[in-house]
């Protein structure tokens, strides 16, 4: 059975206005602020709400060079202009701000002991967090607001805080959230699901490593510092053995990967138990995956390694394919799991895949993960999304460790990237390998990041914070060999070595002066002349 978040969510009709609204504007059929803060029921259903916005399927990967869609992204392409007004991607943290906000000043109204309250307050200030690293990823710097405002509020009119402020305030929130919520084991099968002692600090993990990386490629801010934190929070998760990684990879995708039994997820976004025990669906594999809004480059393809443990430019096991099945020969095995292959189950009205569909899959590739067949025929999905994986805090640790340091241990790198390879049925990685056959020890390293979290939205702020998205997405768009007696006829440009062409090099661009940063919606401005718009945009 999932979680009692899903069992409280019937009053969350009432309790989304009390948390995102002015409360002295409710309408008199809910429940009146006054006297709502009086138990824990009453907290704890309030901290629901804030479950709500974890984020669900997306196609955020066609943004970076791992997938393209239907059509071109003006994000990966470099052809987007700065909002007339403020989207989901600006409005919808601050709305969780505020709703967190509002709990860090009402719930102490409550009859509940100090503990009680302190686990929930906790809750509240690791989702403050959540928003604040979301808006940082994207603006840098932004307003910081810790208070709930009204239309009075002079708040509302101060300018944007300086980025280190705001990272230095989510790492206060994340260190209450880690000193005060329960281990993941103590929360059980009632309440898993429920942000834990380890979620902050994977989280905290996440956060110092997107910005120690951003400070030292981008020469702002104290690498170090960010860095130190990086290492010391990803190795607090290790050591306090609450997770590990689920032994099949392409059943930690299913609903054999769900609930507490794996104990590699350590946020997860969740769905139902079955399309009759469900708070809401998806259909991400059929909506997304089938249809061709998020396929896979060849630029991902040639990242897995050969089962040796070498890249395809360095291993004698690679032979150029001559039909569709052999790209996946003698491959890491996590590719096969991500990427579709002939003969794996597809859909009702197609059993089996072959290739992919060149009108509707533009690349010539498809991928695979969350894909099920059932999932297919009823359009929806119950399969939870992973937010934070125990994988991603192996690759943190390793990532932080070696930039700090300038080099990684074998023992090191035994602990944390090596376990993937092991379950990706590859050679391991150690120094002596490394030096043997030329490797990049940071290049393999970011590789190991790049297959393991392939198609869960990180290849973009990757290429951001190590500042090379000015390198990745001004490449062509490339897809799969091009497989004349598999692939349906369809109009397709080839290069010279029968590769799928989907994107000349010609139509894209990234203004490194710029891009690294969003631009601010226009209308926030107007409002706020205080705020100042973003370089360049």
């Amino acid at each position: 059975m999932k979680i009692t978040i899903k069992r409280a969510f019937i009053g969350l009709s009432l309790l989304a206005g009390l948390t995102s609204c002015d409360v002295n504007r409710l309408p008199e059929t809910n429940i009146s602020d006054d006297s709502f803060w009086t138990s824990e029921s009453d907290i704890k259903a309030a901290n629901n709400y804030l479950y709500t916005f974890l984020p669900g399927f997306n196609n955020d990967d066609v943004w970076s060079d791992d997938a393209f869609g239907l059509a071109s992204n003006t994000i990966s392409d470099g052809s987007r202009l700065a909002p007339a007004t403020a989207s989901g991607d600006y409005n919808t943290p601050y709305t969780l701000i505020r709703a967190a906000n509002n709990i860090v000043e009402k719930a102490p109204r409550a009859a509940v002991t100090p503990a009680v309250l302190d686990r929930y307050l906790a809750e509240a200030r690791f989702f403050r967090a959540w928003a604040y690293f979301g808006l940082v990823q994207k603006y840098g710097s932004v307003p910081l607001i810790l208070k709930t405002l009204d239309e009075n509020s002079p708040e509302l009119r101060q300018p944007a805080s300086p980025r280190e402020t705001i990272v230095d305030q989510i790492y206060a929130d994340l260190d209450f959230a880690i000193a005060n919520l329960p281990t993941i084991t103590s929360l059980g099968t009632a309440d898993f699901g429920r942000i834990s002692k380890t979620a902050a600090q994977a989280f905290k993990a996440r956060v110092a490593l997107f910005e120690g990386t951003f400070a030292k490629f981008h020469s702002k801010g104290d690498a170090t510092k960010h860095l130190t934190l990086a290492v010391a929070s990803s190795k607090a998760v290790i050591d306090s053995k609450e997770h590990a990684l689920f032994g099949n990879y392409f059943d930690l995708f299913q609903m054999a990967g769900e609930g507490r039994q794996n104990k590699e997820n350590i946020i997860v976004k969740q769905y139902g138990v079955s399309n009759t025990e469900r708070v809401v669906t998806h259909s991400y594999y059929r909506g997304s995956l089938e249809n061709g809004n998020v396929n896979p480059t060849k630029s991902l393809a040639d990242s897995y390694l050969m089962k040796d443990g070498l890249p395809l430019t360095k291993s004698p096991l690679w032979t150029l394919p001559d039909s569709s099945h052999k790209v996946f020969r003698n491959r890491d095995a996590r590719m096969s799991a991500t990427f579709m292959k002939r003969g794996d189950a597809m859909m009702t009205t197609k059993p089996i895949f072959d290739i992919a569909n060149l009108v509707f899959n533009k690349t010539g590739y498809m991928f695979r993960k969350f894909a099920n067949v059932d999932d297919w025929n009823s359009q929806a999905s119950t399969i939870d999304r992973p937010l934070l994986r125990y994988a991603e805090v192996l690759l943190t640790f390793a990532e932080a460790s070696y930039e700090l340091n300038g080099a990684i241990t074998d023992a090191e790198l035994d602990v944390s990237v090596n376990l993937l390879r092991e379950r990706g049925q590859i050679a391991k990685l150690t120094n002596a390998f490394a030096k043997t056959n030329g490797l990049d020890l940071r290049e393999e390293i970011r590789r190991e990041r790049r297959v393991e979290l392939a198609q869960e939205g990180f290849r973009y702020w990757d290429i951001i914070r190590w500042k090379t998205a000015e390198t990745e997405l001004v490449k062509p768009v490339l897809g799969n060999f091009y497989f004349k007696g598999e692939f349906a006829a369809a109009t397709v440009n080839l290069t010279p070595d029968n590769i799928i062409l989907v994107q000349a090099a010609s139509f894209r661009k990234f203004d490194s002066a710029k891009d690294y940063l969003w631009p601010l919606p226009i209308n926030e401005i107007a409002l706020n002349p205080e705020l100042v718009q973003n370089p360049g945009w």
